[in-house]
C-alpha cells in the first residue's frame, strides 16, 4: 500500500493506518482558546496552592539540613537543601511569574519559568517527608502548555499542538487514577478492597459527616469496590461522546467533594486537569457575555460551536503555526 505525498510515493508499512489513527487522535486540533482558559485556570491554581495550600515548603527554609533527603531529581540536578532565601524566591516568584503568565504575554518564556519555580517549591516540601501522588499530572499541565504558543480567550483558531496539550494533560490525569488502582492491587493486594482500609480512614480523619458510616460498615466495604471499579474504568472516558465525558468529569468532582467532606482528604491540582476534558471556551464565552450584559451592552458573539458534535470537529480546523 502507497499514498502520495507532495507529488512523491511514500510507503505506508502495515499497521500504519491504526498508527496514522492513533497519532490523528493524539494530535487532532482544538481551540486554542481552551488551551487560554486551561492557562488562566492553571496559573490561578498556581498562585492558590503556594500562598493557601500546598505551603510546608516555606519553613523547610528554616529547618536543619541534616534532615534533608535528595530525592531523584536533586539527585540528578545537584540541588541544594533549602535556605530561607531560597524558599522565598521561589514561592513569590511563583506569584509574581503566574500573575504576568495570566495575562497571555510571553507564554513560553512565563509559562516554563512558573513551572520551574513550582516544581523546585514542590521538591522543597518533599525533600522533608512524603510525597504527594496528586500533583504529577499537574507537572504534565505546566510543561506542555506553554509549546502551544500565543493563544487568547476570543481564539477561534485550532492547532495540533493546542490538541497534543490538551490530549496529554487528559491522558496523565486519567492515568493517575488507573495507576491508583493498579498501586492499591500491587501493594495491598486483593486485601485493600476487602479489609477495613476506609474504616480506618474515617476513625483516623473522619468528619461528622462520616462518623455515621462506621455504625454500618459494609457501606464504607461496598465504597470501597466502587472506588476501584471505577478507577480501572477510568480510560473509558475516551470512548465516550462530549455529553457523557462532562457527566463523567461532573462525577468525579461529586466523588472529591464528598471525600472531602468525609475524610477531608482533597487533589486540588488534579482536579483543575480534570477540566481538560471540558469545552471551556465555551463556558468563557458565556461568561464573557453574561459580563457585558450586566454592563449594559450587547456583546459581540463569535462563531458558535455546533452542540450536537464533537468540539473537536465543531469548527473547521485552521493550520496554526509558531503561535
Amino acid at each position: 500500500m502507497a499514498r502520495v505525498v507532495s507529488g512523491r510515493e511514500t510507503v505506508v508499512e502495515p499497521g500504519g493506518r491504526t498508527g496514522s489513527r492513533f497519532s490523528g487522535w493524539l494530535f487532532a486540533p482544538m481551540p486554542l482558546s481552551r488551551v487560554a482558559a486551561l492557562r488562566v485556570l492553571v496559573f490561578a491554581f498556581v498562585i492558590v496552592d503556594v500562598l493557601l495550600l500546598h505551603t510546608s515548603g516555606w519553613y523547610h527554609g528554616y529547618a536543619d539540613p541534616v534532615w534533608y533527603e535528595p530525592l531523584v531529581m536533586g539527585t540528578v540536578l545537584h540541588l541544594p537543601a533549602a535556605t530561607v532565601l531560597l524558599v522565598q524566591v521561589l514561592k513569590w516568584g511563583c506569584v509574581a511569574a503566574a500573575l504576568a503568565a495570566m495575562t497571555g504575554r510571553a507564554p513560553r518564556l512565563l509559562g516554563w519559568v512558573v513551572a520551574v519555580g513550582w516544581v523546585w517549591y514542590q521538591y522543597v516540601a518533599f525533600s522533608y517527608g512524603k510525597v504527594d501522588h496528586d500533583r504529577a499530572d499537574f507537572v504534565v499541565a505546566l510543561a506542555l502548555l506553554p509549546t502551544v504558543g500565543l493563544a487568547h480567550l476570543s481564539d477561534q483558531r485550532r492547532s495540533e499542538a493546542a490538541g497534543f496539550a490538551l490530549r496529554a494533560v487528559q491522558l496523565a490525569a486519567v492515568a493517575t487514577y488507573f495507576l491508583s488502582a493498579w498501586a492499591k492491587v500491587r501493594f495491598g493486594g486483593w486485601d485493600w478492597v476487602n479489609s477495613a482500609t476506609m474504616v480506618r480512614a474515617v476513625v483516623r480523619r473522619g468528619t461528622p459527616m462520616a462518623q455515621w458510616l462506621l455504625e454500618v460498615p459494609w457501606t464504607l466495604h461496598w465504597f470501597q469496590w466502587v472506588l476501584m471499579g471505577a478507577e480501572l474504568t477510568s480510560p473509558v472516558i475516551f470512548f465516550l461522546s462530549e455529553k457523557w465525558r462532562r457527566r463523567v468529569v461532573g462525577g468525579w468532582f461529586v466523588f472529591h467533594a464528598m471525600t472531602y467532606g468525609a475524610i477531608t482528604i482533597a487533589f486540588w491540582p488534579h482536579l483543575v486537569m480534570m477540566l481538560a476534558f471540558l469545552p471551556l471556551e465555551r463556558y468563557a464565552a458565556w461568561l464573557r457575555e453574561q459580563f457585558g450584559r450586566l454592563r449594559g451592552g450587547s456583546p459581540r458573539r463569535g462563531p458558535q460551536p455546533d452542540r450536537g458534535r464533537e468540539p473537536e470537529q465543531a469548527l473547521p480546523s485552521v493550520p496554526v503555526s509558531r503561535v
